[in-house]
């Protein structure tokens, strides 16, 4: 389930203007990590809506975003066990997607 490349393109652009943020693409799918450990990719899960992206992020942060944007941001029974959460990036606004890899940037460096 790729992303379409304008969604992509718009990823890439943010996720490597945040320091240290390294591109990893594989047969699966195109994520990004910080330190080696891993901080967005897309939601390569069948489970996940199409063009939807996986943000590394603490539980009780995907609560309360899943909680102010029901309609952007979601979680399927297979995201449930993982710091995670899913968002929608054709309800997202580019602000909004900045600031949720911002969020997940310093999630995945301070457990580096």
């Amino acid at each position: 389930m790729a992303l379409p490349e304008r969604e992509l393109k718009k990823l890439r652009g943010i996720a490597l203007s945040i320091p240290g943020v390294k591109e990893n693409a594989t047969k699966l799918g195109t994520g990004w990590k910080v330190k080696g450990r891993l901080m967005a990719c897309e939601a390569i899960n069948r489970s996940a809506e199409a063009n939807s992206l996986m943000a590394c992020v603490s539980r009780d942060k995907r609560m309360r975003l899943m909680r102010e944007r029901p309609d952007v941001f979601y979680l399927t029974d297979h995201y449930r066990p993982y710091d995670a959460v899913l968002v929608r990036l054709s309800r997202i606004d580019r602000d909004s997607l900045r600031k949720v890899l911002e969020s997940s940037w310093r999630f995945v460096r301070k457990g580096a």
